[in-house]
């Protein structure tokens, strides 16, 4: 069953959703193992009786600080309110630096877009390459749309993998993301990543269009040309003092099906449920449902779902860094073979 074959009664519905995870599980244990990593970097606190987030390990930073040009309508800028800011070069490197210093394996650096949506990376490319050279830190870069002489150049400078939003519908480009660009720009980024050599994770936002499924499995489709690390599956959430805070979120059966629909068409790629989406009872069953799904990671995952991945006899493992990562176990053979204890940290 794909995303748009509903039909029957309410109990074939039930019972096809049911199989569509089944098929999609296997599948992926076909190929991964029974396995699933459980990851909880330092972007907030997370804690349960299986596992506590390090507050060091792996800091998420905006190069840009709150600044972003689209304002689009999901967000408004308040994403980059949680992120640390170093909106210039030098002041970079000395927060990674400082970092460094206090145990951290890694930064995730984001930023806000300019008005062709596209991050303002250019300027940091030498940074990026001195934290190279100098710190060693694991790096991972949000791009946003991305031209092939930048990508190129963010290769150059060692970053280790750059992440991005693809957008599948040209109607949710203009009205959520206010952005004057088009789904074949998100196309030539991907080509534009793959071709640069850079190893590179798109991310899916489920529900990013009023909590409703428009252009998802396009972007599916157009990931899938290109062979990416690994495809991270996120969702809407409705943010306070924005102009979505009271549209309703995807349902968590929308999620899964995205989830689903990445199995069958990257049958051989990592698929994640990233950290953005809903809390509360949502993201429990958000979390199940992926598990069943077939999953190969969870950020910040709900216990119900390591009690899940438990009870069907599921190699759980944990790890502070950005789920992002999932692919340098996978491609070093190391998915699954544990590397950090489950038990309580600082």
């Amino acid at each position: 069953m794909t995303i748009h074959e509903e039909s029957g009664s309410e109990t074939q519905i039930q019972e096809s959703f049911k199989k569509s995870l089944r098929v999609s599980r296997i599948a992926s244990w076909k190929v991964f193992g029974k396995k699933i990593k459980f990851y909880a970097p330092s972007f907030s606190h997370y804690e349960n009786s299986y596992f506590h987030s390090s507050i060091k390990s792996f800091p998420s930073i905006s190069i840009t600080g709150t600044s972003c040009a689209l304002k689009c309508r999901h967000c408004g800028g308040k994403l980059l309110e949680t992120m640390i800011p170093a909106t210039t070069p030098d002041r970079l490197f000395e927060t990674c630096k400082n970092f460094k210093d206090n145990g951290a394996s890694g930064c995730l650096i984001s930023g806000g877009c300019l008005s062709d949506g596209s991050v303002p990376l250019e300027r940091f490319i030498r940074a990026f390459a001195r934290i190279k050279r100098e710190l060693g830190l694991t790096l991972l870069v949000h791009t946003g749309i991305i031209k092939e002489g930048t990508a190129k150049q963010l290769k150059g400078s060692g970053v280790d993998a750059a992440l991005i939003d693809i957008i599948g519908s040209d109607e949710t480009i203009g009205e959520i993301y206010k952005l004057n660009a088009r789904v074949r720009d998100y196309e030539a980024s991907l080509k534009a990543l793959k071709e640069s050599g850079i190893p590179f994770i798109p991310h899916v936002i489920v529900g990013l269009h009023y909590g409703i499924l428009k252009g998802e499995v396009h972007s599916l489709e157009m990931i899938s040309k290109y062979s990416p690390e690994a495809v991270v599956i996120i969702a809407f959430i409705p943010l306070k003092r924005t102009l979505m805070e009271a549209t309703s979120p995807p349902n968590p059966k929308d999620i899964a099906k995205v989830i689903v629909e990445a199995r069958r068409l990257l049958p051989k790629t990592p698929i994640v449920l990233g950290c953005m989406r809903p809390p509360g009872k949502h993201r429990v069953s958000t979390d199940v449902l992926a598990v069943e799904a077939g999953v190969n990671a969870i950020a910040f995952p709900e216990e119900a779902a390591i009690t899940l991945a438990k009870s069907m006899d599921l190699h759980v493992e944990f790890a502070y860094e950005c789920c992002s990562q999932i692919y340098e176990d996978i491609n070093k053979g190391d998915f699954g073979k544990p590397k950090l204890s489950p038990a309580k940290s600082e």
